[in-house]
């Protein structure tokens, strides 16, 4: 009796491992014979680095923006003011520095900028 317990207490695991595999997506495959097989989807391992890489662009878009509208003189003022702070602000400064994919993309934003005022 308690070797059927057992048993059952495994098989029982096994359908929750495998109905939660199931929850986070499947595909269905048949067999040669024709039975439908629901396979569960593998997870995208690289995920993570695509969530990264979006944010290190945006934060290169944000501060060529802000270059581009506060103009190169002021934005450097501002930092400059920032690197003699705390050691948190001088952290924001030098991460805030510019850069020359920030100066290349802030030249660019400022092209759109001025033709979209001269439009107006």
């Amino acid at each position: 009796m308690v070797d059927i317990n057992q048993q059952f207490g495994t098989r029982k695991d096994q359908l929750d491992r495998q109905r939660k595999a199931l929850a986070n997506g499947y595909y269905t495959k048949i067999r040669s014979d024709g039975l439908v097989i629901a396979q569960p989807r593998r997870r995208d391992k690289i995920a993570p680095l695509k969530y990264f890489l979006a944010l290190v662009v945006l934060f290169f878009l944000f501060k060529a923006l802000v270059l581009a509208t506060a103009g190169e003189g002021t934005y450097q003022s501002q930092l400059n003011s920032l690197s003699d702070g705390t050691v948190v602000e001088r952290a924001g400064a030098w991460f805030l520095q510019v850069d020359p994919v920030t100066q290349a993309l802030s030249n660019k934003v400022e092209l759109v900028l001025n033709d979209d005022m001269a439009r107006l």
